[in-house]
């Protein structure tokens, strides 16, 4: 039994939220319907609107819902820090506060595999919805032949975390596992606090080369709500720079094996791709030609993705003057 009289919690629900006081409530609705004994865990990031308020209110009213405030805001991986620190449960997952759970069963049904697979980490596929639409269709990230259970290696996931192969917000980082929280805190894995995009993805890259057993297995209820003005969707452009770093730092854990390393490469190319488009872009806006030109230095296949990116702005450019003449 827990504290507060009732039964001790199996998963903590944890959700960092900032300015989600018009979908906060759906998110801690859905968590608290699960069929499995939950805490959850609202850490507000100095949110400017209502958040805190509508998470206090829900403190105040249910025992199994605890609010942490950040007093500046600090991100994502800082918030979900927060909440794995305060974490009472064995088993720890994260639903953004803009998302919710389709099926009161979901957690239920990730620990019976986590139980018969021996699993650290259990990871559904999830389901897509257009957030002018929450409730309409609803879209597998995943998508194709059933997944079953099958088990994820690094070198596997790092793969499916390659833009150039599963672009659309279909990477594998996107996905919303549910974690044992002992692992994580005996190989001290936190999420990087500095990454405010593919925070997950480094997280779960860090757990798989520590040894994770990382179960795959069909959408069992999580709905992603997919907003274009999401930080996904938008993000700036040390964003990619930050990344780099991550996927240097992963490339030198001795742990990694060789085919790991060879898409930890692949995923850092991409990287530096995108961060020097968007920095050659930045330079182009601001009219400095000398921050253009440092965009090139680079390594070659980084050059040859700028110049193919520039004579292909040069060819729509061309284009659209040919028809308005």
């Amino acid at each position: 039994m827990d504290e507060a009289g009732g039964s001790a919690p199996r998963a903590s629900i944890l959700i960092a939220a900032w300015s989600a006081e018009k979908t906060l409530d759906r998110a801690i609705s859905s968590a608290l319907a699960q069929s499995v004994p939950v805490e959850v865990i609202v850490i507000d990031d100095a949110s400017p609107d209502g958040t805190a308020a509508r998470a206090a209110a829900w403190a105040a009213s249910d025992p199994r819902v605890r609010l942490i405030r950040q007093a500046r805001n600090m991100g994502p991986g800082a918030a979900r820090n927060c909440g794995l620190d305060a974490a009472r449960a064995p088993w720890v997952t994260v639903l953004d506060a803009d998302d919710f759970f389709a099926s009161p069963d979901r957690i239920a049904h990730l620990l019976e595999i986590a139980a018969s697979e021996g699993a650290d980490f259990v990871a559904d596929d999830l389901w897509k919805v257009d957030a002018a639409d929450p409730e309409g269709p609803r879209t597998p990230m995943i998508g194709g032949a059933p997944l079953g259970v099958q088990r994820l290696d690094a070198a596997g996931f790092i793969a499916g975390n390659l833009s150039s192969q599963h672009g659309g917000r279909r990477e594998l980082g996107f996905l919303k596992p549910l974690m044992n929280n002992t692992f994580l805190r005996r190989h001290g894995i936190r999420y990087d606090p500095d990454i405010r995009l593919g925070e997950d993805y480094v997280l779960y890259a860090q757990a798989l080369i520590a040894g994770a057993r990382f179960i795959l297995t069909d959408a069992a209820g999580y709905v992603a709500v997919v907003r274009p003005e999401s930080l996904s969707g938008s993000h700036p452009t040390e964003a990619h720079e930050h990344l780099i770093a991550a996927d240097r730092a992963l490339l030198a854990l001795p742990a990694a094996d060789l085919a790991t390393r060879r898409n930890l490469t692949a995923h850092m190319r991409e990287q530096q791709k995108k961060w020097a488009w968007r920095r050659l872009i930045d330079a182009k806006g601001a009219g400095d030609l000398g921050a253009a030109a440092r965009c090139f230095h680079a390594p070659a296949g980084v050059i040859v993705d700028l110049v193919q990116r520039l004579c292909g702005e040069a060819a729509i450019r061309l284009r659209r003057r040919v028809r308005l003449r």
